[in-house]
């Protein structure tokens, strides 16, 4: 379980000699690619430099759908090497990930199999088994989380049906962050924020829910203790390490929000925009009530004990499959040749909800937007353009229809939308959003996970100084670029 790198062996905690610029690693797992990115925290701001940049792959078998786990840690500790030979002095290290999915292991903390992805299609009637055993208003009661196929509850209720020597085996289980950061130090447990993915944490109490987990046959000992973001977990192996290995925020969506650029009080909503959509606001305590279940609305744990009620929504994800097959035929292109030629487009006249099951899967996405279209009455898209403006539109009229929800679930109106992570870059995209939905929206940073993630470790080792918070230092480390309605329709 060790790294093969050689450091320093000074203690980490209290005590020792700090350098002017403090210097912490964030490694970042996205579903296409994982970043190792140092951040160099000074005069109260965080620089960040990416030292390395791998794939996260995926291994299909039949029908099955994994993780290639075993080349994502490959690609982790050769970041984690490069980022010692840049900062010799690195203080922490704190991985995040994507929500829901988990490794089981077996007695001796030995993986029992690959980590399922998400996607896989083994969770089909999982739904219906959990509400034989409890009604969803019961569960959302509990648990304060939306009924989605990919949630985690549905991957063990798979394992339990369909594997179920392996589901008596399970001694334990980590979700991808936690069980890369319990790699890194030997110190298993679930950092609230991830774990609140699961459909198995009660948001209020910050802790797993036994009545759920009773009910759904998932005992309870199968998962590790739940603690606060923000967590020391130990030293980096070996044991007299001078890097401290962190439980920041492990689920990236609460490094993203974390880092949201927003004024202390100021009346804002986010959107954390990428492969998902994210919308959604952060309150006090968790909204479990039959509008809010109703409405879509999920409740998620951020740095601090906030909650997050958010809606899980589909993002550029169906733009990405889409360029996935333009380019398996041959097509080159860029990404901002996309956005001009969809600025270019005229409107069709219509939106598709592309949360719709039948866009979930990957493959013949664009096939799919035609059978819809023809399904539905709809011109089919000519061009490339024309598809793109579509997906565009669907999106930002998507956005609107979630913030209005919001608005009236929690009886407020949101002035501006803070838009973070790899879809703040496009500028059509958002103008289009603050089109519909009539507000501002500030666009940035992109890089808000990493930037969270680097910030959350800096508070953790007691780096932030008094006065100061992690949005306002992180409005002091990046620039954004403001979006105005300007429009009535965003055509």
């Amino acid at each position: 379980m060790s790294v093969l790198i050689e450091i320093a062996t000074v203690g980490y905690a209290c005590g020792v000699e700090r350098m002017s610029e403090n210097v912490y690693l964030a490694l970042d797992l996205g579903a296409s690619s994982g970043r190792a990115i140092l951040g160099y925290f000074d005069s109260g701001r965080m620089r960040m430099e990416e030292v390395h940049r791998f794939r996260t792959p995926t291994i299909t078998e039949g029908k099955r759908l994994y993780w290639d786990l075993a080349s994502v840690w490959e690609g982790l500790q050769e970041g984690l090497n490069r980022a010692v030979a840049k900062a010799p002095k690195l203080r922490s290290l704190s991985v995040d990930s994507w929500g829901v999915d988990y490794v089981p292991l077996d007695a001796y903390l030995r993986p029992l199999r690959r980590a399922h992805l998400y996607r896989d299609s083994r969770t089909q009637d999982m739904a219906e088994i959990a509400d034989e055993r409890m009604p969803r208003d019961d569960l959302y009661a509990c648990t304060g989380v939306m009924p989605l196929s990919i949630n985690t509850l549905y991957q063990v209720l798979a394992d339990q049906q369909h594997t179920p020597e392996l589901f008596r085996q399970t001694y334990s289980r980590l979700l991808i962050a936690d069980y890369f950061n319990w790699r890194f130090c030997g110190r298993p447990v679930a950092e609230v924020s991830l774990a609140s993915t699961t459909q198995l944490l009660d948001p209020g109490l910050l802790d797993w829910s036994r009545p759920a987990m009773d009910v759904m046959g998932i005992d309870v000992t199968t998962w590790p203790k739940v603690v606060p973001s923000g967590t020391i977990l130990g030293p980096l192996e070996p044991a007299d390490s001078v890097i401290a290995v962190i439980a920041g925020c492990s689920h990236d969506t609460a490094c993203a929000v974390a880092a949201a650029p927003a004024e202390a009080d100021s009346n804002w909503a986010f959107l954390s925009s990428g492969t998902w959509s994210l919308l959604g606001a952060e309150c006090g305590a968790p909204v479990r009530t039959s509008a809010a279940g109703a409405a879509g609305f999920t409740n998620e744990v951020g740095f601090g004990g906030t909650i997050r009620l958010l809606k899980n929504l589909t993002g550029l994800w169906v733009l990405q499959e889409c360029e996935r097959e333009w380019r398996t035929a041959g097509q080159q292109f860029t990404y901002d040749t996309l956005i001009e030629e969809a600025a270019a487009a005229s409107s069709l006249g219509y939106t598709i909800d592309f949360c719709e099951p039948t866009f979930t899967a990957p493959g013949d996405m664009i096939g799919r937007i035609a059978k819809w279209c023809r399904g539905n009455g709809a011109v089919v898209p000519a061009d490339r353009g024309a598809c793109v403006r579509l997906i565009f539109e669907s999106l930002a009229e998507m956005y609107r229809a979630t913030l209005k929800n919001l608005e009236a679930l929690l009886g407020c109106s949101y002035a501006v939308l803070h838009t973070v992570g790899g879809g703040s870059r496009n500028a059509l995209l958002n103008q289009w959003t603050a089109d519909r939905c009539k507000c501002k929206v500030v666009a940035g940073p992109a890089e808000a996970t990493a930037l969270g993630n680097l910030l959350v470790q800096a508070h953790t080792m007691g780096d932030i100084p008094a006065g100061e918070t992690i949005r306002s230092i992180a409005a002091r480390s990046v620039s954004t670029e403001t979006f105005s309605p300007n429009r009535s329709d965003g055509s």
